[in-house]
């Protein structure tokens, strides 16, 4: 048992708003990210930590720019006890050797336990110094665009766009202003490779009150290759997807809603006898002879006989 796994009480009002911070909540705050480098890396991994620090981790993200030697796919010890040291549950690793060179391995972490990892090699880096082109700022919210039906079909690139997901898509918004979508982030699988590219919307005149959109690449650029693959089971999957009851929404009789958000209900109404409704006092409406005979025919009353009778 390290010192971190003790029960700790707090002595100081200080530390117990730290505790409190850190305890489980209905609604998470938003995952923290750090990136760690390995013991010996590259100078293409490097730059690739640091754009995707500037571009992206920031402000929910460290960066140990100091070297550790370590390997998460032998032993995950250092890992969950950085996690629980400063509170991540996101890890992004780089390192660089003869047999895997240019390697960065994607994980998360469900309570200070490794819970997923893929290992993923560079094999093209365009930075963001590169591409002289304006920048987003920091902290800016992307898009995501995954393209390529194995993203759908193939289980390690399902949980590798999950893990994706978790680690560009930023903090939780309530709202999203049209000017604030400004950064597009595309992810195509294709021929056992992912291509990552970075775009900034432009929004252009268009003579209407929609205006014209523009994509224009920014950086980082990378191509990469999947490697090797640490998936959780199905059952610790499960568990770690697991809602609070208090999360879940009560369901509401004959009220349905669509894919598209659309809500519906059904209303249980008598039957309704349309003969007796008072309409509008008009000459059009009145009945005349001939249908007032054939009312009360359906109604089983006999018509009056004439005095010719």
């Amino acid at each position: 048992m390290t010192s971190l796994d003790k029960v700790v009480k707090p002595k100081t009002k200080r530390s117990k708003r730290f505790l409190q911070k850190r305890e489980s909540k209905l609604i998470e705050n938003t995952k923290n990210a750090m990136l760690i480098k390995g013991g010996n890396t590259s100078e293409i991994v490097t730059q690739t930590l640091k754009d995707i620090i500037y571009m992206y981790a920031k402000p929910h993200g460290t960066y140990q720019s100091r070297k550790n030697i370590t390997r998460p796919f032998e032993d995950q010890t250092s890992l969950e006890f950085f996690s629980k040291k400063s509170d991540c549950s996101l890890f992004l690793f780089g390192s660089h050797n003869k047999k895997r060179p240019n390697n960065l391995i994607f994980g998360r972490i469900f309570d200070y336990h490794v819970l997923d990892m893929i290992e993923l090699g560079i094999e093209k880096f365009v930075s963001l110094k590169d591409i002289k082109n304006s920048k987003c700022a920091e902290g800016t919210k992307p898009m995501l665009i995954f393209a390529g039906d194995v993203f759908q079909l193939n289980n390690e690139y399902k949980r590798l766009k999950s893990i994706f997901i978790d680690f560009f898509r930023g903090p939780n918004v309530p709202r999203v202003r049209l000017a604030g979508l400004e950064n597009v982030l595309h992810f195509t699988a294709l021929d056992g490779r992912i291509y990552m590219r970075s775009y900034k919307v432009l929004l252009k005149k268009s003579g209407c009150k929609t205006p014209r959109i523009e994509l224009e690449e920014m950086g980082p650029s990378v191509d990469f290759v999947l490697r090797r693959t640490h998936l959780a089971s199905d059952d610790l999957y499960k568990t770690a997807l697991k809602q609070p009851k208090a999360l879940k929404p009560k369901k509401k009789k004959n009220i349905s809603s669509d894919a598209f958000g659309t809500t519906y209900g059904r209303i249980h109404m008598q039957k309704q006898d349309l003969s007796k409704l008072q309409t509008r006092k008009m000459k059009g409406l009145k009945k005349r002879k001939g249908e007032k005979a054939a009312a009360e025919e359906l109604e089983g009353d006999s018509p009056k006989r004439s005095k010719l009778e």
